[in-house]
């Protein structure tokens, strides 16, 4: 097949790779206009770009599809069909009819739910006890058309945004090769979704971050996991603001009817244990104002004093 690619970030790349690695022809890559980026404010090239520039690709990098002389660019490359992978603008009509068998794309959650900007993050935070992605035939609305596969996987406790990122990239790449052959040999079976299940993923705040220790240490164990490695889930320490990189939950559904929420029931290079509303949570990572994120071994062994102390912490 002659296939478009159109995709921006590091997940993207897992798709192109796969398509790369097969016998289609990769005609064009789209994706996002070059961003400043970092301290110097450089224009910097999307994942995507650099590995289509690698592989000596045409590269479109139009700022709207709207535009009637951008679509004539994309009707002209004559595709059988058009995969999308965190593209991040907005097809028309013009562009999801214009191949033979029209857009897939690639999304990171079960669907109907968690549609939208964040469903990694989303789906952690929320606790659901599994995640997958979903090829979906594109329509006009937002991640509403029609499923034409679908594969999942178990969230762990273990699991930040990060792992099931790159877990979910490279199922989502496994599962469009085995659509694109469904597709050749007229297998597929589209499935409506159904409206009535759909949940929508928000794009992250970083307001969302603060964690609350009156939630239950469940609760802040999975905004700690969601929220790794971008914004970071935080706290406050002495007048500081702390990161928390990774967690664990111990004593789940014991109450510590005696110490307050955010205040330390052990401390030790195992771990800082923290009270919490409804269990304990033991910090095992942490990063402090202008530091590099650390070991809690290593945070106590340049403050030995706050295993006899114990520390507070402020919602």
């Amino acid at each position: 097949m002659r296939i478009i690619f159109a995709g921006t970030p590091d997940f993207s790349v897992s798709a192109l790779n796969a398509l790369l690695e097969s016998s289609h022809e990769v005609v064009a890559v789209y994706t996002q206009p070059d961003r400043p980026a970092g301290r110097g404010r450089k224009l910097r090239a999307s994942p995507v770009k650099e590995r289509a520039v690698i592989a000596g690709l045409p590269v479109f990098q139009p700022a709207t599809l709207r535009d009637s002389d951008e679509q004539e660019k994309l009707v002209a490359l004559q595709a059988d069909l058009m995969v999308v992978v965190a593209y991040g603008l907005i097809l028309p009509p013009e562009a999801l009819q214009a191949p033979r068998f029209g857009c897939l794309n690639i999304h990171a959650s079960l669907l109907p739910r968690w549609r939208g900007a964040a469903p990694i993050q989303r789906a952690i935070l929320a606790g659901d006890s599994e995640s997958g992605v979903t090829i979906m035939q594109m329509d006009e609305g937002l991640d509403t058309g029609d499923m034409l596969m679908k594969l999942s996987t178990p969230i762990q406790p273990t699991d930040n945004a990060q792992l099931l990122h790159d877990r979910l990239a490279k199922m989502g790449a496994d599962a469009l090769m085995n659509t694109i052959r469904q597709i050749e040999q007229q297998l597929l079976a589209p499935e409506p979704q159904h409206e009535a299940d759909a949940t929508y993923a928000e794009k992250l705040n970083k307001n969302e971050a603060n964690i609350n220790w009156q939630d239950s240490a469940e609760e802040i164990l999975h905004k700690i996991n969601a929220f790794n490695p971008w914004p970071v889930a935080q706290t406050t320490w002495d007048g500081k603001v702390v990161r928390i990189w990774r967690g664990a939950v111990i004593d789940q559904n014991k109450k510590m009817s005696n110490t307050p929420a955010g205040t330390t029931t052990k401390v030790s290079t195992d771990g800082i244990n923290v009270a919490t509303s409804d269990g304990v949570l033991s910090i095992l990572e942490l990063q402090l104002p202008g530091k590099r994120p650390m070991s809690t071994a290593d945070f106590l062994n340049a403050r030995p004093q706050l295993k006899e102390s114990g520390m507070q912490f402020v919602s």
